[in-house]
Protein backbone atom coordinates (compact mmCIF):
# COMPACT_ATOMS: atom_id res chain seq x y z
CA UNK A 1 0.00 0.00 0.00
CA UNK A 2 2.62 2.69 1.15
CA UNK A 3 4.51 1.64 -2.54
CA UNK A 4 1.70 2.77 -4.17
CA UNK A 5 0.97 5.60 -2.30
CA UNK A 6 4.47 6.91 -3.10
CA UNK A 7 3.97 5.77 -6.65
CA UNK A 8 0.51 7.75 -7.15
CA UNK A 9 1.97 10.39 -5.52
CA UNK A 10 4.99 10.85 -7.43
CA UNK A 11 2.69 10.69 -10.92
CA UNK A 12 0.42 13.56 -9.12
CA UNK A 13 3.28 15.99 -8.49
CA UNK A 14 5.90 15.09 -11.46
CA UNK A 15 3.48 17.06 -14.10
CA UNK A 16 3.51 20.21 -11.91
CA UNK A 17 7.11 20.57 -11.58
CA UNK A 18 7.58 19.87 -14.81
CA UNK A 19 5.53 22.51 -16.14
CA UNK A 20 6.86 25.18 -13.51
CA UNK A 21 10.35 24.15 -14.79
CA UNK A 22 9.47 24.42 -18.41
CA UNK A 23 6.66 27.21 -18.22
CA UNK A 24 7.00 28.62 -15.32
CA UNK A 25 8.69 32.27 -14.45
CA UNK A 26 11.54 33.01 -12.10
CA UNK A 27 8.71 33.93 -9.53
CA UNK A 28 6.39 31.38 -9.92
CA UNK A 29 9.66 28.75 -9.45
CA UNK A 30 10.95 30.50 -6.25
CA UNK A 31 7.31 30.32 -5.22
CA UNK A 32 7.32 27.01 -5.41
CA UNK A 33 10.52 26.49 -3.78
CA UNK A 34 10.37 28.56 -0.85
CA UNK A 35 7.19 26.46 0.03
CA UNK A 36 9.45 23.65 -0.24
CA UNK A 37 11.61 25.27 2.08
CA UNK A 38 9.44 26.49 4.97
CA UNK A 39 7.85 23.30 5.08
CA UNK A 40 11.14 21.18 5.35
CA UNK A 41 12.62 24.03 8.25
CA UNK A 42 9.03 23.52 9.98
CA UNK A 43 9.68 19.93 10.17
CA UNK A 44 13.10 19.98 10.90
CA UNK A 45 12.28 22.21 13.79
CA UNK A 46 9.89 20.40 15.26
CA UNK A 47 12.83 17.39 15.18
CA UNK A 48 15.48 19.17 16.72
CA UNK A 49 13.72 20.87 19.79
CA UNK A 50 12.25 17.32 19.85
CA UNK A 51 15.19 15.63 21.30
CA UNK A 52 15.18 17.27 24.89
CA UNK A 53 11.96 17.82 24.79
CA UNK A 54 11.57 21.49 24.17
CA UNK A 55 8.95 23.06 22.00
CA UNK A 56 9.74 25.46 18.80
CA UNK A 57 9.85 29.06 20.43
CA UNK A 58 7.53 30.47 17.71
CA UNK A 59 9.52 33.73 17.38
CA UNK A 60 12.22 31.34 15.87
CA UNK A 61 10.29 29.05 13.34
CA UNK A 62 8.73 33.01 12.20
CA UNK A 63 12.46 34.00 12.33
CA UNK A 64 12.98 30.67 10.03
CA UNK A 65 10.25 30.93 7.69
CA UNK A 66 10.74 34.61 6.88
CA UNK A 67 14.47 33.65 6.00
CA UNK A 68 13.63 31.01 4.47
CA UNK A 69 11.48 32.97 1.71
CA UNK A 70 13.76 36.21 1.28
CA UNK A 71 17.09 33.81 0.32
CA UNK A 72 14.84 32.11 -2.44
CA UNK A 73 14.30 35.24 -3.68
CA UNK A 74 17.39 36.60 -3.16
CA UNK A 75 18.24 33.81 -5.30
CA UNK A 76 15.87 34.16 -8.01
CA UNK A 77 17.09 37.51 -8.23
CA UNK A 78 21.17 35.98 -8.37
CA UNK A 79 22.02 38.01 -5.79
CA UNK A 80 24.86 36.20 -3.55
CA UNK A 81 25.05 39.94 -1.77
CA UNK A 82 21.15 40.09 -1.14
CA UNK A 83 21.47 36.34 -0.14
CA UNK A 84 24.63 37.00 2.67
CA UNK A 85 22.96 39.79 3.53
CA UNK A 86 19.71 37.55 4.86
CA UNK A 87 22.23 35.11 6.58
CA UNK A 88 23.70 37.49 8.63
CA UNK A 89 20.36 39.01 9.48
CA UNK A 90 19.06 36.05 10.49
CA UNK A 91 21.50 35.73 13.21
CA UNK A 92 21.84 39.19 14.11
CA UNK A 93 17.47 38.98 14.76
CA UNK A 94 18.20 35.27 16.61
CA UNK A 95 20.61 36.17 18.69
CA UNK A 96 19.00 38.98 19.65
CA UNK A 97 15.84 37.22 20.54
CA UNK A 98 17.30 34.09 22.20
CA UNK A 99 19.81 36.62 24.54
CA UNK A 100 16.70 38.41 25.91
CA UNK A 101 14.37 35.65 25.96
CA UNK A 102 16.73 32.82 27.25
CA UNK A 103 19.32 35.58 29.09
CA UNK A 104 20.70 32.71 31.79
CA UNK A 105 19.86 29.71 29.48
CA UNK A 106 22.27 26.96 30.06
CA UNK A 107 21.17 25.54 26.07
CA UNK A 108 21.46 29.51 24.76
CA UNK A 109 24.32 29.03 22.05
CA UNK A 110 22.90 25.29 21.51
CA UNK A 111 19.10 26.94 20.62
CA UNK A 112 21.10 29.30 18.10
CA UNK A 113 23.06 26.40 16.46
CA UNK A 114 20.30 24.45 15.84
CA UNK A 115 18.30 27.59 13.72
CA UNK A 116 21.32 28.71 11.98
CA UNK A 117 22.24 24.76 10.92
CA UNK A 118 18.45 24.12 10.03
CA UNK A 119 18.86 27.59 7.64
CA UNK A 120 22.11 26.19 6.16
CA UNK A 121 20.93 22.67 5.81
CA UNK A 122 17.50 23.62 4.02
CA UNK A 123 17.04 26.90 2.15
CA UNK A 124 20.44 27.95 1.45
CA UNK A 125 20.64 24.45 -0.45
CA UNK A 126 17.14 25.00 -2.14
CA UNK A 127 18.07 28.01 -3.08
CA UNK A 128 20.98 27.07 -5.74
CA UNK A 129 18.48 25.24 -7.10
CA UNK A 130 17.47 29.03 -8.94
CA UNK A 131 20.95 29.60 -9.81
CA UNK A 132 21.36 26.29 -11.61
CA UNK A 133 17.86 27.10 -13.28
CA UNK A 134 19.11 30.02 -14.51
CA UNK A 135 22.25 28.79 -16.36
CA UNK A 136 22.49 27.54 -19.95
CA UNK A 137 20.05 24.88 -20.64
CA UNK A 138 19.22 25.23 -16.99
CA UNK A 139 15.68 23.94 -16.65
CA UNK A 140 17.36 20.27 -18.74
CA UNK A 141 19.57 20.10 -15.83
CA UNK A 142 17.09 20.56 -12.87
CA UNK A 143 15.57 17.58 -14.49
CA UNK A 144 18.40 15.77 -14.62
CA UNK A 145 19.48 16.65 -10.98
CA UNK A 146 15.88 15.10 -10.13
CA UNK A 147 16.26 11.74 -12.48
CA UNK A 148 19.68 11.31 -10.82
CA UNK A 149 18.16 11.47 -7.35
CA UNK A 150 15.11 9.86 -8.07
CA UNK A 151 16.84 6.89 -9.48
CA UNK A 152 19.43 7.01 -6.72
CA UNK A 153 16.41 6.37 -4.38
CA UNK A 154 14.74 4.07 -6.02
CA UNK A 155 17.49 2.20 -7.32
CA UNK A 156 18.82 2.05 -3.93
CA UNK A 157 15.28 0.67 -2.48
CA UNK A 158 14.89 -2.10 -5.01
CA UNK A 159 18.72 -3.41 -4.84
CA UNK A 160 18.39 -3.26 -1.07
CA UNK A 161 14.90 -5.06 -0.88
CA UNK A 162 15.74 -8.14 -3.37
CA UNK A 163 19.83 -8.45 -3.02
CA UNK A 164 20.87 -6.45 0.08
CA UNK A 165 22.51 -8.50 3.07
CA UNK A 166 25.32 -6.16 4.41
CA UNK A 167 24.44 -3.26 6.63
CA UNK A 168 25.42 -0.15 5.55
CA UNK A 169 25.00 2.51 8.56
CA UNK A 170 23.38 -0.05 11.25
CA UNK A 171 23.06 2.48 13.92
CA UNK A 172 21.97 4.93 11.67
CA UNK A 173 19.34 3.30 9.42
CA UNK A 174 19.42 -0.23 9.75
CA UNK A 175 17.33 -1.38 6.41
CA UNK A 176 20.11 0.34 4.13
CA UNK A 177 22.67 -1.88 2.89
CA UNK A 178 25.84 -2.19 0.87
CA UNK A 179 24.27 -3.44 -2.29
CA UNK A 180 21.41 -1.18 -2.20
CA UNK A 181 24.29 1.94 -2.02
CA UNK A 182 25.93 0.76 -4.75
CA UNK A 183 22.50 -0.59 -6.89
CA UNK A 184 21.31 3.35 -6.23
CA UNK A 185 24.92 4.80 -7.61
CA UNK A 186 24.81 2.37 -10.79
CA UNK A 187 21.46 3.34 -11.19
CA UNK A 188 21.77 7.05 -10.88
CA UNK A 189 24.70 7.09 -13.19
CA UNK A 190 23.00 4.75 -15.97
CA UNK A 191 19.83 6.89 -15.68
CA UNK A 192 21.84 10.32 -15.90
CA UNK A 193 24.06 9.18 -18.97
CA UNK A 194 20.97 7.90 -20.78
CA UNK A 195 19.37 11.72 -20.03
CA UNK A 196 22.34 13.68 -21.31
CA UNK A 197 22.83 11.31 -24.15
CA UNK A 198 18.84 11.98 -25.26
CA UNK A 199 18.47 15.67 -24.61
CA UNK A 200 22.05 17.49 -24.29
CA UNK A 201 22.84 15.57 -27.42
CA UNK A 202 26.51 15.62 -27.36
CA UNK A 203 28.33 12.64 -26.11
CA UNK A 204 31.33 14.16 -24.82
CA UNK A 205 28.76 16.16 -22.29
CA UNK A 206 26.90 12.83 -21.44
CA UNK A 207 30.42 11.53 -20.55
CA UNK A 208 31.14 14.53 -18.45
CA UNK A 209 28.34 13.63 -16.33
CA UNK A 210 28.72 10.64 -15.02
CA UNK A 211 31.42 11.41 -12.77
CA UNK A 212 28.85 14.33 -11.98
CA UNK A 213 25.94 11.34 -11.10
CA UNK A 214 28.22 9.60 -8.65
CA UNK A 215 29.16 12.44 -6.72
CA UNK A 216 25.68 13.37 -6.33
CA UNK A 217 24.58 9.66 -6.12
CA UNK A 218 26.74 9.55 -2.94
CA UNK A 219 26.04 12.85 -1.78
CA UNK A 220 22.27 11.91 -1.70
CA UNK A 221 22.78 8.80 0.18
CA UNK A 222 24.96 11.23 2.66
CA UNK A 223 21.80 13.32 2.95
CA UNK A 224 19.60 10.72 3.64
CA UNK A 225 21.68 9.39 6.63
CA UNK A 226 22.29 12.72 7.62
CA UNK A 227 18.18 12.92 8.28
CA UNK A 228 18.05 9.44 9.48
CA UNK A 229 20.67 10.42 12.41
CA UNK A 230 18.43 13.74 13.28
CA UNK A 231 15.15 11.61 13.51
CA UNK A 232 16.67 8.56 14.95
CA UNK A 233 18.16 11.33 17.80
CA UNK A 234 14.92 12.88 18.67
CA UNK A 235 13.00 9.40 18.24
CA UNK A 236 11.24 10.19 15.04
CA UNK A 237 10.21 8.14 11.90
CA UNK A 238 8.76 10.02 9.89
CA UNK A 239 9.04 14.10 9.51
CA UNK A 240 5.84 14.75 8.65
CA UNK A 241 2.75 13.32 6.82
CA UNK A 242 2.48 15.95 3.94
CA UNK A 243 3.50 13.76 1.25
CA UNK A 244 0.74 10.14 1.32
CA UNK A 245 3.88 7.13 1.01
CA UNK A 246 6.60 9.71 1.52
CA UNK A 247 6.34 10.61 5.45
CA UNK A 248 7.38 14.53 5.10
CA UNK A 249 8.65 16.96 2.60
CA UNK A 250 12.16 16.74 4.69
CA UNK A 251 11.74 12.80 4.12
CA UNK A 252 11.44 13.60 0.20
CA UNK A 253 13.77 15.91 -0.06
CA UNK A 254 16.86 15.01 2.57
CA UNK A 255 19.12 13.39 -0.11
CA UNK A 256 18.64 16.18 -2.73
CA UNK A 257 19.26 18.86 -0.10
CA UNK A 258 23.00 17.69 -0.27
CA UNK A 259 22.88 16.97 -4.05
CA UNK A 260 21.84 20.67 -5.36
CA UNK A 261 25.70 22.19 -4.17
CA UNK A 262 27.31 18.76 -5.93
CA UNK A 263 25.83 19.80 -8.80
CA UNK A 264 26.32 23.66 -8.90
CA UNK A 265 30.22 22.91 -7.55
CA UNK A 266 30.19 20.62 -10.74
CA UNK A 267 29.11 22.61 -13.07
CA UNK A 268 30.93 25.89 -12.38
CA UNK A 269 34.11 24.11 -12.01
CA UNK A 270 33.37 21.87 -15.04
CA UNK A 271 32.23 25.29 -17.13
CA UNK A 272 29.52 23.33 -18.79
Amino acid sequence: MQHAQRWITTLILAPLIIWILIKGTPMILSALVSAVAVSAIREYLRIVFRSDNHTVPWMISGFSYLTCIFLVTAAAFASWPAMILVLILNLIFLSAFVLFRFPAGKDLFDTIARQALGIMYIPLSLSLLLFVRNMEHGALWVFWLLIVCFMNDTGAFYTGTYFGKRKLAPRISPKKTLEGSAGGIGASMTAGLIFSMLFFGSPGLALLTLPCSFLIAVAGQVGDLFESALKRASSVKDSGRILPGHGGMLDRIDGLLFAIPVLYAYLLAVGI
